[in-house]
C-alpha cells in the first residue's frame, strides 16, 4: 500500500476523535503555535488567495480565514475526506466561506502562480514524497509569495528530548488508543515526527525546491518549529 493511501485511511478512521485528542494531548499549546503562524500569513491588509495544504479538520484553515483581509479566498486541501467532512461542519458553524477539497499535495490541481500564501499545519511530515510536495507548493505560489509550515519536532536539549520521547512514544499512544480505539494510529504519529528531517536538512530541502529565503523559528523548547519560505520576485 502506498504511504498516502495508508495515511488517508488512518486519518479517515481517527477523524471523529481527532480534534478532541489533538487538543488534550498537546495540552492546547498547539493553539498558540497556530496563532503565531497565522500572524506570519495574514501579514498584509489586502485580499489574498491562501491555500492550506493537509488541512485536516480545518483548525488552521479557520484561523487563517478569520484573520486575513476581507475579500480574501481561503482554500483547504487534504487527501482525507473524513477529516474534511468535520472541517466543513466547523467552517459552516463559524460562518466562514473557506472551501475544502480533496487534493494530493504532490499534484495540486491549480495553475502556476495562483496563491499569495500557502500554509501547512502539522501535515508536511505525512507527505509521501516530501521534495515533490515542496516543489508543487512552490509552483502554485506567486512570485513574492510565502509558504508557512508548522511541524512538530524533536527538542535539542537532552533532558527535554528524553521527557518528550517518553511522552510521545509511551503515553500518547496509550491515551490515543484508549480514546480512539486505534492505538496504531497514535504510534504512527510520534514515529513520523522522529523520522522527519532535522531543521537544517529540511531548510535545505525547501531551498532546493526553489525558495530563495528560508527561515526557521523553534517554539516551546523546540517541540514545534515554524518554517517560512519566500518565493523570489521575478
Amino acid at each position: 500500500m502506498a504511504k498516502k493511501e495508508g495515511i488517508r485511511k488512518l486519518f479517515d478512521n481517527i477523524a471523529p476523535e481527532y480534534d478532541k485528542l489533538n487538543h488534550i494531548l498537546s495540552l492546547n499549546i498547539d493553539k498558540g503555535w497556530r496563532k503565531k503562524a497565522v500572524g506570519e500569513i495574514a501579514d498584509i491588509d489586502k485580499p489574498m488567495k491562501i491555500l492550506d495544504v493537509a488541512c485536516g479538520t480545518a483548525d488552521f484553515t479557520i484561523e487563517i480565514a478569520q484573520k486575513v483581509a476581507p475579500g480574501s479566498k481561503v482554500t483547504g486541501v487534504d487527501i482525507s475526506e473524513g477529516m474534511m467532512a468535520i472541517g466543513r461542519e466547523k467552517i459552516q458553524k463559524a460562518g466562514l466561506s473557506a472551501e475544502l477539497s480533496v487534493a494530493d499535495c504532490e499534484e495540486l490541481p491549480y495553475p502556476d502562480d495562483t496563491f499569495d500564501r500557502i500554509s501547512v499545519g502539522f501535515g508536511v511530515r505525512n507527505f509521501e514524497h516530501l521534495e515533490v510536495g515542496l516543489s508543487e507548493m512552490f509552483r502554485v505560489l506567486v512570485p513574492g509569495g510565502k509558504l508557512v509550515i508548522l511541524e512538530l519536532s524533536v527538542p535539542s536539549n537532552a533532558f527535554i528530548r528524553w521527557c518528550y520521547k517518553l511522552y510521545f512514544l509511551k503515553i500518547l499512544p496509550a491515551i490515543g488508543g484508549l480514546v480512539s480505539g486505534n492505538r496504531s494510529a497514535y504510534e504512527y504519529l510520534p514515529a513520523s515526527v522522529l523520522r522527519f528531517p532535522a531543521p537544517d536538512k529540511f531548510m535545505e530541502m525547501m531551498k532546493s525546491a526553489g525558495f530563495a529565503v528560508v527561515e526557521h523559528t523553534p517554539m516551546t523548547l523546540g517541540i514545534c518549529r515554524m518554517y517560512v519560505g519566500k518565493k523570489a520576485v521575478l
